[in-house]
Order: C-alpha cells, then structure tokens, then sequence
C-alpha cells in the first residue's frame, strides 16, 4: 500500500473499500484507550446493507508532537507494524487480527486497522485488577515467552535488534529524565522509593548497556493498560495491545514489570507466589522447563525494568494528569518490589 491515511479523519468510505473488499457507505470514528504514544479509535462503519454494519478498531501516531517524536526516535512505531506482520503469526498470545499494517519509510507515521475486539473491558492501571485478571495476563505472558523462546528467526529478526549505540544513548539520557521525575515527583513518592530511584539512574550505563543473552520474545509494557479484559462480551478472556515496545529479552523482564509496575504492591505481595508459580506451570506446559532458581536474578533485575520505564516515559511523553498518576501508580508498584528483592544489589552482582 504506497500510501495510507495517518490520521482518522483521513480514512474516507472509498479508502475503507477499498482495503475491506466491498461498499462501504459511511464511517464515523471515536477514540478509544490511554495511551500516550499512539492515538486509538473505534470506526462504525456502514455497509449498502444495514445488517452488515460493524466496528473496527485503529491506531495512528500520536496528535502531541513529544509523544510522536519519542515514538520516531525508539522505533517504536516501526516495531508494532512489524509485530503484527511478523512475530504475531507465531505466538500464542491473543491479539487482535489485522486488516491493515503500514508504517513510512521515516517511521514517524504508521496505521494499523483491526478487528474491534468490544465489548471489553480495558485494563486500567491506576486501579489494578482482580486475582483473575491477573491469573489471565500471566497466561498470556508464557503464550508469548514459550513459543519464542530459543527461536532463532525471532531472536536474530533484523526488526528486533536495537540501532547500534541505543543504549548507551538511553543511559545517558536516563539521568535527565530522572531530573525531571524527581522535580515533579519528589513531593508525592516515598522517600524510599524515590531513592531508589536516584540509584538506578546512578547506574544508568551499568543497567542500560548489560548484555544479557536474550531468552524469548518480550512486549518490554505488560501492564494493565495494554490489556483488555472479557474480550467479545466476555467469549474471551484477554487480549494484548500495544506491541510499540516488542523486543529480544528476558522472560521475567515482562514477569516482574506486570507484577510490580502493573499489579501494584496491593495485589503483587500476597499473591507474588502464585503467580510466579502459575508462570513456571504454564511455561513447562508448552515446553520450557524453569525453577525458582532459574527465574530469581532475572526476576530481580525485571523489577527494575518497571522503575526505568515510569521515569523515562513521565520526563519525554506529553504530560497529562492521568499520566502523572498512571506513571506514580507504575513506580510505586515498580520501586516496592524493587525495595523487596533488592533488586539493586542484583544489578551490581552482590547477593
């Protein structure tokens, strides 16, 4: 598709289809979901005969120039095309089928048109979930871990692999963000917490430039918000969105950042145990045999994948009053489990 609309107003009744196939013979659009980085919006569309009539769901790139800029910048748009396209077929995760997926040569515009998957309930970060819920996200984190895991098409994916000199560009971005984090914040985080915070951006290069060897496919933001719940009225039971931070990693790093940053210390401490265990059940059900040991560094060192991400994204996405309570929701949940397994120490290779 040489070109494509980049906005909703953009998508017209002959564009649609065009890309469906049949006469479409009006569309009204609305906007759906939180997110920060890419704007999402429910279609209605009507056909010739009124019985056909449906509902599709799309993404575009974000209205805030700051928002779209960083989107640009990461790839981060780039890579939600090429998931869809590309990994998607060979996971087990629920996510929406696409009708369409494009994304321009300079990665700054993009439009994926899917199936709407309402009635559903979107996952909201800033008030958790039930035990359920949670049971439901860690199913779909082994269906996404499990079928990647050791698979060379997907570990070796040119699209996958990070620019060169990425991540010792974030580490030296990673101390201003936290500049920013604390002048905002510092009134409203725990003491505690937000030293913990100070420490990991003192070690920004050390976190951001280890070499791990990748394991598995990871979303990189498994968290609430990029999870609706009772898909179809209820005929499924979660779906996973947004694909902008896909990457090579390892597993516990999605694990422990739902956990933490997700779940919040309300529901991840009297229920961490289960749902670690749930995880190594459902990975050894679809092949991949892990211990307790196996997943504890990874575990500890996935705790601060939440607390770098709430920084990061509060100082260089657009500022709005939900997102400053979603992000202090993130790194608190982020930093007490953090606190909890002194996830520091495993950063510095101490006990």
């Amino acid at each position: 598709m040489a070109e494509f609309p980049t906005h909703p107003d953009a998508v017209t009744a002959a564009w649609l289809g065009r890309v469906l196939g049949r006469r479409v013979a009006a569309i009204q659009w609305t906007a759906i979901g939180t997110g920060q980085v890419g704007d999402s919006v429910r279609f209605t569309v009507a056909f010739d005969d009124p019985t056909a009539n449906a509902t599709l769901a799309a993404k575009f790139p974000a209205a805030d120039p700051a928002s779209r800029g960083t989107a640009a910048m990461f790839g981060l748009y780039r890579k939600e095309v090429l998931f869809y396209r590309q990994a998607a077929p060979l996971l087990q995760v629920r996510v929406p089928r696409v009708h369409v997926a494009e994304i321009a040569d300079d990665g700054a515009d993009f439009l994926l048109l899917f199936e709407d998957l309402g009635p559903a309930r979107q996952g909201d970060q800033i008030a958790s979930c039930s035990l359920e819920d949670a049971r439901a996200a860690i199913r779909q984190a082994a269906a996404i871990h499990a079928p990647s895991w050791g698979r060379a098409e997907l570990l070796e994916a040119a699209w996958l692999q990070p620019p060169p000199g990425q991540a010792e560009r974030i580490a030296q971005m990673y101390p201003q963000a936290q500049a920013i984090f604390r002048e905002r914040y510092g009134d409203e985080l725990d003491p505690a917490m937000m030293a913990l915070c100070e420490e990991l951006a003192a070690q920004s290069e050390r976190y951001f430039t280890r070499r791990d060897p990748p394991q598995c496919l990871i979303h990189g933001d498994f968290r609430l918000d990029n999870m609706l719940f009772d898909v179809r009225g209820g005929q499924e039971p979660i779906a996973v969105l947004d694909w902008q931070t896909t990457a090579t990693g390892r597993g516990m790093t999605d694990v422990a950042y739902f956990l933490g940053c997700g779940l919040g210390e309300a529901m991840w401490r009297p229920h961490e145990d289960e749902l670690l265990d749930l995880y190594l059940a459902e990975m050894a059900a679809r092949g991949v045999e892990l211990t307790r040991t196996d997943i504890e560094r990874d575990y500890r060192l996935g705790a601060l994948h939440g607390v770098s991400t709430a920084v990061f994204s509060a100082a260089f996405v657009e500022r709005t009053e939900r997102g400053d309570a979603n992000f202090l929701s993130m790194a608190r949940g982020a930093c007490s489990l953090a606190l909890e397994h002194d996830s520091i120490a495993a950063l510095q290779g101490e006990n």
